[in-house]
């Protein structure tokens, strides 16, 4: 698996080119990328950089790729991340990092998100994978009711040590499990959203531009 990952991460680093502002993103084939983006950083790439979590921050800096503040930026030329899922549609379910909402806002300011899967990651529909939905600490439980009853039904993420997972936000993830595989992903995105607690979900709609898939023979594909 990991295999698959490298090369799907070295042949998305092919992409970028000197001058471009390029998405950081989470993960571990986004892990690759930014490996691979190091090198070449180091071979006389010449790049601006933003990170979606305090992980991938580190690693870029470990590299040595110049990283900037966000917020000196208008927009980005690329952003490069994984998926949890991702239909025929290019709609996905990310955030099993817990990065989704940084993920979200680099994807949106971007003129173009690579997306990196293996194989295994395609779906028909949505919904195998659990839906990580951000919210804010305050009334935690409230927001949580607010969600059953719209007939969703999860748990909170926990960390290795069996406390609650915060994000890089200092926010929670509560995991929703669906029963069956979603047909109308767009209404589920908008009913949770609409929640006072709610910050986000991992559901990503109208971002994906090429996908780069990995297969097990070695092949890697590029869904324009």
């Amino acid at each position: 698996m990991d295999a698959i990952k490298k090369r799907l991460g070295r042949a998305a680093a092919e992409l970028i080119k000197s001058g471009m502002r390029v998405g950081l993103g989470s993960g571990s084939t986004a892990h690759f990328f930014i490996k691979r983006l190091g090198e070449l950083c180091a071979e006389g790439l010449a790049i601006q950089a933003v990170a979606s979590s305090n992980e991938s921050e580190e690693l870029a800096k470990r590299a040595g790729i110049p990283l900037t503040d966000i917020n000196q930026l208008s927009s980005l030329d690329i952003a490069v991340d994984g998926a949890d899922e991702i239909d025929e549609q290019k709609r996905m379910i990310k955030g099993g990092g817990g990065a989704l909402v940084r993920e979200k806002i680099l994807a949106s300011m971007s003129t173009e998100m690579v997306v990196l899967v293996e194989e295994s990651k395609l779906c028909s529909l949505l919904g195998k994978k659990n839906l990580p939905v951000e919210m804010i600490p305050f009334g935690i439980q409230a927001t949580c009711r607010q969600i059953e009853r719209l007939g969703f039904h999860g748990s909170f993420r926990k960390n290795k040590k069996g406390d609650l997972f915060i994000t890089d936000n200092h926010n929670y993830i509560f995991d929703i499990h669906f029963p069956r595989l979603r047909e109308h992903p767009e209404r589920d995105h908008a009913s949770l959203i609409q929640l006072p607690g709610v910050v986000d979900t991992g559901f990503f709609f109208h971002l994906a531009g090429r996908v780069l898939i990995g297969f097990s023979d070695g092949q890697i594909v590029t869904r324009p």
